[in-house]
């Protein structure tokens, strides 16, 4: 199935967790209804109650990731809404900041919360005394001192630990560069030199080209000669909410005359081994009101799947631009197990950018005015696949 169908499933599960016997059947009917399309976004109130009103074409049901309690971030899931470009603004009352993105199912909004305060309530009000729309509304309320204790009591870590590396509220896609190896790690060694340097070069390389479009956020899982363990690399996109993960390295073979580049994705055997990075916060294990975690295993399945559609899709577009400004593997498209894939919930290729065993290739990645010619291709892939990704979710 395409990308865009096991993505509206994901977040149609979402929307029907509680009803268990029913999660095939409405992840179905979600994704062939028409959506309602996100009219405008309006914030009114106070510190001592905040209102978040979204208005909609049609109606539409909602499902609460989470009510911002642990970590002062909210997130409502809209399945089948279309947020287009997505709309975001700053804080009133209660709300820090706000944002409303397009996810491949549905719109999500994000708010930021300026105190110790959660979600009180939400409903769907339908059309009525002169207003001609749906609106989807949302109250937020302070924390009463003992909620608030209670919350630093059962997540202390989460509270001081991981809010302050929490994403920054942005309409801008985010893309994670892997400068491959690193430090005492060097990698495959070339006539010229280590692995590690290729990677580096390149990945500042294309920092550069998708920074100077002004479309991204780009977090790099390394940026000087140091060594960072695969599983925190896959951790730092986890933690950037990332859009997109790319790797970069360059490859090595017993023959010499072997060369081109080639991209990987993850392998069917190897999405078992993507348990070890799920965590009780994600919104999947969240789902169930019961607790039930049959139903958390099934939304994981459906994530991953969707996840693998999506990272294939990038995978081919990847090929597609590289093709022609530089050397290719016959078999350009592979898969593998590699641990910086393993995300369930991030996007991710690896990009072997030629072999460094082969001269002419170790000599096109050291070249800088070929390598940015190298990079350009990946960067104006990244843009392709993100407009795709766009007009397939506005359909």
């Amino acid at each position: 199935m395409g990308q865009g169908l096991w993505s509206r499933k994901a977040w149609a599960v979402v929307a029907s967790a509680a009803a268990l016997a029913c999660v095939a059947g409405a992840a179905v009917s979600h994704a062939a209804a028409a959506s309602a399309d996100l009219l405008k976004v309006r914030l009114g109130g106070d510190a001592q109650q905040t209102r978040i009103v979204i208005d909609l074409d049609r109606s539409a049901s909602a499902r609460l990731v989470s009510d911002g309690a642990a970590d002062r971030r909210v997130t409502v899931v809209l399945p089948g809404v279309t947020a287009g470009k997505g709309q975001q603004g700053g804080g009133h009352g209660l709300v820090h900041a706000w944002m409303v993105d397009q996810t491949p199912g549905g719109a999500r909004l994000q708010m930021d919360l300026a105190a110790d305060a959660k979600v009180k309530r939400r409903f769907l009000l339908p059309p009525a005394d002169g207003v001609e729309h749906y609106r989807y509304v949302v109250d937020v309320a302070p924390m009463a001192p003992a909620e608030v204790k209670l919350a630093k009591a059962s997540a202390p870590k989460l509270r001081t630990k991981l809010l302050p590396v929490k994403a920054e509220l942005s309409l801008k896609k985010v893309v994670v560069i892997d400068a491959g190896h690193g430090g005492g790690d060097p990698g495959a060694r070339g006539a010229l030199g280590f692995e590690k340097d290729i990677n580096l070069a390149a990945a500042k390389a294309l920092k550069a080209r998708l920074e100077r479009s002004g479309r991204y956020k780009v977090i790099m899982t390394r940026e000087t000669d140091a060594y960072v363990g695969l599983a925190s690399r896959v951790r730092i996109a986890q933690r950037a909410d990332a859009d997109l993960f790319i790797s970069l390295h360059a490859d090595s073979g017993p023959e010499p005359g072997l060369r081109g580049a080639s991209v990987y994705t993850l392998s069917d055997k190897a999405t078992s081994r993507s348990a070890q990075f799920v965590s009780r916060d994600d919104w999947f294990m969240k789902a169930s009101l019961a607790g039930d975690r049959g139903v958390s295993d099934i939304l994981l399945d459906l994530t991953q799947r969707a996840t693998r559609n999506r990272s294939a899709a990038f995978a081919q577009t990847l090929v597609a631009n590289i093709e022609g400004k530089s050397p290719m593997l016959r078999r350009s498209h592979r898969d593998a197990g590699f641990m910086v894939l393993l995300a369930p919930d991030v996007p991710a290729v690896l990009l072997e950018m030629g072999f460094i065993s082969n001269v002419e290739d170790e000599e096109l990645l050291r070249d800088p005015a070929r390598r940015d010619g190298l990079m350009n291709a990946v960067g104006d892939a990244i843009d392709d696949y993100f407009a795709e990704a766009t007009k397939l979710a506005a359909r």
